[in-house]
């Protein structure tokens, strides 16, 4: 356990009912006691609640409700001590101030939780899983935070390593018996087949995290297309509100408007833009630019057409500038006689004809992207990585055994050990059984400080 006793404000910092500071460490309740007049709190019950009055010499600092819990049955398994205080900023860090004072070191970004992990009471994803909860912008997200804060990954891995585990136990009984060719015999058999199992899990995992990004910060999708082509009517009708201005004038989106939608359980993050075509409007120009930057940004894009105008050299290269991207063409004003004419090339892709106007089409649109998304199949996931390192460690663990598969037949048993115990390394890093304070100062660096 850490040596210091660390506090920090758990709550929003505003006018609210009540809110809590929280410290953790071995004199977090003698240091509480010193602040405290009601109850000795150095004798009272763990897991109880304390009414009484947070005082600097004789002078009342404000009417509190302090909860004792006592190691190691805690978030840190160390001492806690919360007090519940007056929802003010002021009688807050009045409180804040008094205890840092009497004793308690203000807390880093996340060195709760921090504590949680290097006490043993948590593990690395399960750490992450607490950020993930309180970040989490749907229910959806919020579950899988929640499978993962419950320990489904962490039992995922630890059954992974354990097997891996097992196989480098056969090898170690291969090399203490060399003389046994059967065994060796066995050893290469069991370890080819264990390994190419391994590895397809893994695979089949990863696969299943590449939308991960997407659970947890939505679909970025940008709706595109030159001046009047209906890419503002398209925001306000998708989002239900009228955001985006619009008028027969064209160029009237001059800047980026955004909004968000929940569809199926994932946010879609809808960006409008400046119609993109020539102009000597300075102004304008910003925005068209804009724009065009955030093409590479996009997971989605969605190409506005107007089917009443032909097609033109905007319309072409907006068509060019997009064609490596993930998209769908919408021809907006379909209740206009047709004059666009798309080319043959285009007709495999995700095209849709609409109408802001009358709102025709609006919720196929939606389909479409729950189509392209395979949003409907991510819940059927049992465990997925939540991050992009939990993904590169698992990549990295799965090459790992991919180069034993590919030399099984021309070197030793004990030089497959060396990939085995690498992929082993691996994926303890996932889990913190194997970490560095680097990992670990990257990883609590973007808490909140109270959590």
């Amino acid at each position: 356990m850490q040596e210091d006793t660390i506090v920090a404000i758990s709550t929003a910092l505003s006018n609210s009912a009540i809110s809590i500071v929280r410290m953790s460490g071995k004199e977090s309740i003698s240091i509480a006691s010193k602040i405290f007049k009601g109850k000795n709190l150095e004798e009272v019950k763990s897991n109880t609640i304390n009414y009484g009055y947070i005082v600097d010499k004789d002078k009342i600092i404000d009417e509190v409700l302090v909860s004792i819990m006592r190691a190691p049955h805690t978030y840190t398994k160390e001492d806690i001590v919360e007090i519940n205080t007056h929802g003010g900023i002021i009688p807050t860090n009045n409180v804040l101030n008094l205890l840092i004072k009497n004793g308690a070191r203000m807390a880093e970004p996340g060195e709760f939780t921090k504590r949680a992990f290097l006490n043993g009471r948590i593990d690395l994803t399960q750490a992450e899983a607490v950020m993930d909860i309180i970040e989490s912008k749907t229910n959806y997200s919020n579950e899988l935070a929640l499978k993962e804060l419950t320990g489904d990954t962490k039992k995922y891995i630890q059954n992974l390593r354990q097997r891996l585990i097992n196989l480098i136990s056969q090898i170690e009984v291969n090399i203490d018996y060399p003389e046994y060719q059967d065994i060796e015999q066995i050893t290469y058999n069991k370890i080819q087949d264990e390994v190419r199992s391994i590895k397809n899990e893994l695979e089949i995992i990863i696969e299943d995290s590449k939308n991960i990004k997407i659970i947890k910060e939505g679909i970025t999708t940008l709706i595109l297309g030159k001046p009047n082509v209906g890419k503002s009517s398209l925001l306000n009708k998708l989002i239900k509100e009228e955001k985006a201005i619009v008028t027969e004038i064209e160029g009237t989106t001059r800047d980026i408007v955004e909004g968000q939608i929940n569809l199926n359980g994932i946010i879609l993050n809808l960006i409008d833009t400046a119609g993109i075509r020539q102009t000597d409007n300075k102004i304008e120009q910003i925005g068209i630019q804009k724009s065009k930057d955030k093409i590479k940004e996009a997971d989605l894009v969605i190409v506005v057409l107007d089917i009443s105008r032909k097609m033109s050299q905007e319309d072409i290269d907006i068509l060019e500038a997009t064609k490596d991207k993930t998209r769908i063409i919408v021809l907006n004003k379909n209740d206009l006689k047709q004059e666009l004419e798309l080319d043959k090339k285009f007709m495999n892709e995700n095209i849709i004809e609409i109408n802001t106007l009358k709102e025709i089409n609006i919720k196929p649109l939606k389909d479409i992207i729950k189509q392209m998304f395979e949003l409907g199949k991510i819940e059927d996931n049992k465990t997925l990585f939540a991050n992009q390192r939990q993904i590169n460690n698992a990549i990295k663990a799965k090459q790992s055994l991919e180069n034993v598969l590919n030399t099984i037949d021309s070197v030793p048993v004990d030089l497959l050990e060396i990939d085995i115990k690498d992929a082993l390394y691996t994926l303890g890093e996932i889990t913190g059984e194997n970490y560095n304070d680097e990992i670990l100062d990257n990883l609590f660096k973007n808490f909140c400080v109270g959590k």
